[in-house]
């Protein structure tokens, strides 16, 4: 049988079998209902038409709760991987989401338009949507689902749509900005995610925020907690990319990896995800967010701008809820401007008018304070000073001494939004893959993005970039 008659044949029983379900007498459930199973038989028959084997795409079905947004139809896994999902809409309705007039399907667009790689169908059409664009033409069926039955036949476009939904692969980011973009519509849709578990009183999340309320921010809002969980998670799973974790073994596994070289943040990463992993509460965005940072390739995303993530996270916030980084104040000086006031007070210290210290900022009298790190940016400035001022007077052999004592004498506060990367930037400095002169390659793994080091509180309306004191004793 040559693949166009499989075609009219998988079209054919597909009809046959809606139009049964949907002649049926006392039809109770959401009018999309007697869509789905036809609809699993249909994917079926395509997975095979495209050359997979028999069972290797499986069709994970959601019961149908009308107060979550942020669910899709199915998820659909090739072999253990998740390939994408497939939203499924009562016939008529049309597949352009864009389109849709019912306030519910309209908000539910809103949240899953940052999937990778979904379907959308009512029956009589199909379309294929990567981070809320459209992939090629809407594609639809010949005939009506409704009444043609066996009669209802499909374009060859059909074959194509399904095969290129069949054979996603995440394309990693080739650059911090668009790493930002990637991971902001993610976690947005993990926050929203969170959201509507709080609201049905999902137990592992209600717990959870609870006990946020209790040890960290008594006046914290259900919005506020799902806020902060969903950005330190994806920042967790972040930094297990820029440590070179896996991260499709599981979360507990990532959680145990980051606590063999950060205990605060593997410590941290296991609290927020134990109870939800491998449950059915966070599925959807959280199978989603693993899936598409695992493809995440550090060396490639920094490499040949050695200040990529100095504006990482003002891109992702931006990116992510834009009226947040206004409340936030998260907007982040220039790094010439930092260069600038970094030797100025470097050449203060030294003045015998003023302070005489013939070491500058590395002198061990100096503490170095920065009261809202934010990205580390002040702190960037100031030990690249001290690393270039100590390679001038003392020689290269002396920088990693040098950097690793003004390590000791950092005081640092962390914003609410990103912690510092101060360690990061040292040890890119000791190991000397960093360079004053910006031109340096970034090519280590603790090169990552911010929020790194340390989770701190700031409140709303603190600048991005602490204004960096300095004390001398």
């Amino acid at each position: 049988m040559i693949p166009s008659d499989k075609l009219a044949e998988a079209a054919s029983r597909f009809g046959a079998s809606v139009k049964a379900k949907l002649s049926g007498k006392g039809i109770l459930g959401a009018p999309e209902d007697p869509l789905r199973a036809p609809f699993e038989s249909l994917l079926a028959d395509m997975a095979a038409l495209v050359l997979f084997k028999p069972g290797e795409v499986v069709a994970v079905g959601e019961a149908t709760l009308s107060s979550l947004k942020t669910r899709p139809d199915y998820a659909v896994k090739v072999g253990d991987a998740l390939a994408g999902y497939v939203e499924v809409k009562a016939p008529g309705k049309g597949a352009d989401p864009r389109r849709f007039r019912d306030e519910h399907d309209r908000r539910q667009w809103e949240k899953l338009k940052s999937l990778p790689n979904i379907v959308y169908t009512d029956g009589n059409a199909f379309s294929l949507w990567r981070d809320g664009r459209l992939q090629g033409e809407i594609v639809r069926l010949e005939g009506d689902v409704e009444t043609s039955g066996a009669r209802l036949g499909a374009p060859p476009g059909l074959e194509r749509l399904f095969s290129d939904f069949l054979r996603w692969e995440p394309i990693a980011p080739t650059s911090a900005r668009g790493l930002a973009d990637v991971s902001a519509g993610l976690c947005r849709l993990l926050r929203d995610e969170v959201t509507e578990q709080l609201a049905i009183g999902t137990e592992a999340l209600t717990g959870l925020a609870e006990d946020w309320r209790r040890l960290l921010f008594p006046e914290a809002t259900d919005a506020e907690f799902a806020d902060g969980y969903a950005q330190a998670v994806t920042f967790g799973l972040l930094m297990a990319r820029a440590q070179g974790i896996s991260l499709k073994d599981g979360l507990d596994r990532v959680a145990r990896a980051l606590a063999a070289t950060n205990t605060v943040m593997g410590a941290a990463f296991r609290v927020l995800t134990d109870g939800v992993d491998g449950q059915d509460a966070l599925k959807t965005s959280l199978a989603t967010l693993v899936r598409v940072l695992d493809a995440v390739d550090w060396a490639v995303v920094g490499r040949g701008d050695p200040d990529a993530w100095l504006y990482f996270y003002e891109h992702f916030l931006g990116a992510y809820d834009n009226a947040l980084r206004k409340l936030t104040g998260s907007y982040y000086t220039p790094p010439e401007v930092v260069t600038a006031m970094a030797r100025l007070v470097d050449e203060l210290l030294r003045d015998p008018g003023h302070f005489a210290l013939p070491d500058g900022l590395a002198s061990p009298d100096v503490t170095l304070a920065d009261p809202a790190a934010g990205t580390g940016t002040y702190l960037l400035g100031v030990l690249r000073r001290i690393a270039e001022t100590t390679r001038r007077d003392q020689g290269p052999g002396a920088v990693p001494g040098a950097v690793r004592a003004a390590l000791g004498r950092l005081i640092i506060s962390c914003g609410s939004q990103c912690p510092p990367r101060a360690r990061s930037i040292a040890c890119a400095i000791i190991s000397g893959e960093d360079s004053t002169s910006h031109r340096s390659r970034q090519t280590s793994s603790s090169n990552g993005p911010p929020g790194m080091w340390r989770v701190g509180q700031r409140s709303p309306g603190a600048s991005g970039d602490g204004r960096a004191a300095v004390r001398h004793t």
